[in-house]
């Protein structure tokens, strides 16, 4: 029986280590991306392991097609195989638009949009070239709506549904599903940089369900969408934000 792997980009904290966690729970081997936190990605690292699963520390950036290609070729020369990608790596340098530089909107686009975008063909080329009707994941968020400080980071997560919608159409002839997910406000460290403990409190309040999301909440769909029980799901995209488009 083949055992099946995950890769997940920026999986050192928050809902890229759940991602892990989660994936590795539902039974595959992780190929665990991480950027400057060596040790957080260690202790995700050591949990999927004392799980009985195989876990795998690939460092590295994903601003560059060529960073990407070699991101994805390492987790294949570690486990053999990719079956999930999960598109998780992204930044929010919070700024005014009147004062954004270009300097600051490439430097977005290039990991959150641009990332995403050649970490899923390198992987898709992977899956095609072998006959893996794989999943690809990627993390869109529920500032679509708008980011005041946001301008560069919402262009992204915007982007990051239209080429999903793109990708689906592209991969499906090869069975390959292409789904994302819009997270709203949830505890990750994250918002946590940009708000104070009390304004994190006021802007939960406000939500429907009057909490922030936890990142297993967020995983527990991606682990879902990356089964077999989902296999008939591509293209989609799924917010799940507390219900805050109710409000």
């Amino acid at each position: 029986m083949t055992v099946r792997t995950a890769l997940v980009t920026g999986a050192q904290q928050g809902i890229g280590a759940a991602a892990a966690r989660a994936l590795a729970a539902a039974g595959h081997d992780i190929a665990i991306n991480w950027l400057d936190d060596q040790a957080a990605a260690e202790a995700v690292a050591a949990e999927i392991r004392a799980a009985g699963r195989r876990a795998v520390l690939l460092q590295g950036s994903v601003g560059t097609a060529n960073e990407c290609a070699a991101l994805v070729q390492g987790a294949i020369d570690a486990l053999g195989r990719i079956d999930v990608l999960v598109n998780n790596a992204g930044i929010f340098p919070r700024v005014e638009f009147l004062q954004m530089t270009e300097g600051e909107w490439d430097r977005v686009l290039d990991v959150n949009l641009k990332g995403s975008a050649f970490c899923a063909q390198a992987a898709a080329r992977h899956m095609v070239a072998h006959g893996i009707r794989g999943v690809i994941l990627n993390l869109s968020s529920s500032s679509v709506r708008g980011a005041v400080l946001g301008v560069h980071y919402s262009a992204t997560k915007t982007g990051i549904i239209g080429i999903t919608r793109s990708m689906a159409l592209a991969l499906a002839p090869h069975g390959i599903r292409v789904n994302a997910i819009a997270p709203g406000l949830t505890d990750t460290a994250q918002p946590r940089y940009g708000n104070t403990d009390a304004e994190l409190a006021e802007m939960a309040k406000a939500l429907p369900l009057g909490r922030m999301g936890r990142p297993e909440e967020i995983a527990g769909l991606m682990a879902y969408l990356a089964s077999d029980a989902a296999e008939w799901i591509t293209g989609q995209v799924y917010h799940i934000n507390g219900g805050v488009y109710l409000a």
